[in-house]
Formats: structure tokens, C-alpha cells, sequence
């Protein structure tokens, strides 16, 4: 095949002839023409975008996809806002109020507050930075799954208890230890910081102590069941420590005789024992505290002395009635 010839038109004579450029010029100016071309497209783009700031069609929209995304993060940020202050009112109800009325322990603070999360793999977020909305997002959430969760179990509690409050008004301790006529005992020691009558100087009282003489029966001023009953030559003596349930326990100390062992049920107005002075005790009395959730309180918020002795009486006698054959029959679990 013959090589195919380039033609050039002659001004004089308005032919065309065959071109005698050579080939090597003539691809020079071809490339020369390209060059400068491309020059002009790469100026171009560089004014269109550097300086004058335009962004590129795929730029733009992934600007308009991420607008749109922030968006989104915002009205969710706002949804989980309100919802963490409902969650925070019904926390500080179930916190302060219900788990209060029926002395359960409080959840820990670090819970509430969000601090603790749940165990989850962060890992596959740590490509978007630490600092990415969706990141700050997606462990915010976390950790409200994670508290409404734990609110969710403690109102199951509450539920369950609130199921025996009916139980609660004869658990709370609220009669006095021993028969309230002021004929036969005293208060020789409230409540409160007074001189300690063995060693001196003054000292914390956390209880109340009634003196009576030797032998005065002592009764359990709430339902309950038996936590320990000890026998000490120092301290309390002989004390007995009853759980009422619903953050409640009572101690009775230095007492003479004890008629109750550990893991008993014990009713309201049920003798437990007698009046002494075993321990640290200067005469006979039985020293009487009531604890609220772990903390020593006055025990004369609990129990009214202007009781009548035959309202007393007879529930003390209904108690002996329903009360075990063998301790109706004077049985004694310890004397000392």
C-alpha cells in the first residue's frame, strides 16, 4: 500500500499540490498545536477551581450528602437530648423516691451519670476518627441503651417489693422493746453524744437504753427475721439483731437471756429475751438501735411511749399465741 500523501493549496494557481513539508515539522506543529491545548484546558481548570473556588460535580455532591447527614445527626442529637432528660427525671424518682420508700440501695452514681459503658466494639468506628459525630453519636447511644436498661431492671425491683408493701407497715420497727408503762422502766441514755459511763469522755450513743430490772421480758418491735444472735463477754453482750426488711434492723444488747437463733422469723410484740447486763453494761437495760439502710438513727422516731400497757398487752399476748410450742414452754437458747 502506497504511503498517503498530504496536499497544499497553491495561492497562485487555486490547485492543490502535494505538500513538500517535511513529516517531522509537520508533526512538531501538530504537537506544538496539542501542547498548547492542553495548557489552555489544565489554566482553565485551575482558575475554575483554585482560584476562583468551585467545586468539582463530585465535590458538590458529596457536600450535599454529608449536608444532609449532619442534618440527620442533629435531629437525632436533639431526639436522644429529650429522651436523656426523661430518662434523668425518671432516675432521680427511682433513685430518691421509689427505691427510698422501700430502703433498697441506690444505683451507683457512676451509672447514672453515664460515665460507665456498655462492653460493645468500638473498633470498627475508629476509622472515622475519634473525635466524628457519628462516633460521639453511636456511644452516646450506648450508653442510654445501657441506663434505660438498668432503670428498666430496677423498677422490676420496685415492682416486686411494692408487690409486699402491705408487709411493710408491720416490718417497720414501731413499738418500744419493752411494755411501756413508765412505772417500770426509764430512759437512762437517748440517743445521741453523751459520757461514755465506763471510760469516759464523750462518745457517740447510738441507741436507746432502757433500764429495768433483771428478767424484764424484751419483744421484737417489728416482723423480721433473726440476723444474729451472739453472746459476748465485752461490747453488747449478749445482742440480738433482727432484719425487718426494707433497709430496717434493730439491736437489742446486754441482754440477760436470749430466745431466738439466727435465720428465726420473728413477729412484732414476740419475746426475744430478757433484760441484763452482760457486756459493757453498768446495770441491767437493754441498749436499743434501729438502723435505716446501713446508717444508726434515733430509735425514738420509730416508736411511741404514750402507747396504752393493755393495747401492749394484748399484742404481746396474741404474739405468745402464735408462737412456737417450744418457746410458749420457756425454752432458753443462751443464759450468760
Amino acid at each position: 500500500m502506497s504511503e498517503p500523501k498530504n496536499f497544499d493549496l497553491n495561492p497562485e494557481t487555486l490547485l492543490y499540490e502535494i505538500s513538500s513539508e517535511p513529516r517531522l515539522k509537520r508533526f512538531a506543529r501538530y504537537g506544538l498545536i496539542f501542547l498548547v491545548s492542553l495548557l489552555l484546558a489544565v489554566l482553565y481548570f485551575w482558575i475554575l477551581f483554585g482560584v476562583l473556588g468551585l467545586d468539582t460535580p463530585k465535590t458538590a455532591w458529596l457536600k450535599s450528602q454529608n449536608e444532609k447527614w449532619s442534618a440527620r445527626m442533629a435531629l437525632l442529637n436533639r431526639d436522644m437530648d429529650r429522651q436523656e432528660d426523661t430518662l434523668r427525671d425518671l432516675e432521680m424518682r427511682n433513685g430518691n423516691v421509689y427505691r427510698s420508700i422501700f430502703g433498697m440501695t441506690p444505683l451507683t452514681a457512676g451509672v447514672l451519670g453515664g460515665e460507665a459503658e456498655m462492653v460493645g466494639d468500638y473498633g470498627v468506628l475508629d476509622e472515622i476518627g475519634h473525635t466524628s459525630r457519628l462516633r460521639e453519636s453511636y456511644i452516646r447511644l450506648d450508653r442510654l441503651m445501657m441506663r434505660t436498661y438498668l432503670q428498666s431492671k430496677s423498677f422490676d425491683e420496685v415492682a416486686a417489693l411494692s408487690k409486699r408493701a402491705g408487709q411493710m407497715a408491720s416490718c417497720i420497727p414501731a413499738i418500744p422493746p419493752i411494755d411501756p408503762d413508765p412505772r417500770h422502766f426509764n430512759i437512762s441514755s437517748p440517743f445521741g453524744v453523751r459520757t461514755d459511763p465506763v471510760y469516759g469522755g464523750e462518745r457517740m450513743h447510738s441507741g436507746v437504753d432502757f433500764s429495768t430490772k433483771k428478767g424484764t421480758p424484751i419483744y421484737a418491735t417489728g416482723d423480721g427475721v433473726v440476723k444474729a444472735a451472739q453472746f459476748l463477754f465485752y461490747g453488747y453482750g449478749n445482742v440480738v439483731t433482727i432484719d425487718h426488711g426494707f433497709g430496717y434492723e434493730t439491736m437489742y444488747a446486754h441482754m440477760n437471756e436470749v430466745f431466738v437463733v439466727e435465720g428465726m422469723q420473728i413477729k412484732r410484740g414476740q419475746c426475744i429475751g430478757t433484760v441484763g447486763r452482760s457486756g459493757k453494761a453498768t446495770g441491767d437495760h437493754v441498749h436499743y438501735e434501729v438502723l435505716y439502710r446501713g446508717t444508726k438513727v434515733n430509735p425514738a422516731n420509730f416508736y411511741d411511749l404514750s402507747m396504752s400497757k393493755e393495747e401492749y398487752a394484748a399484742m404481746v399476748q396474741k404474739r405468745e399465741e402464735e408462737s412456737p410450742a417450744v418457746l410458749r414452754s420457756g425454752f432458753r437458747v443462751r443464759t450468760r
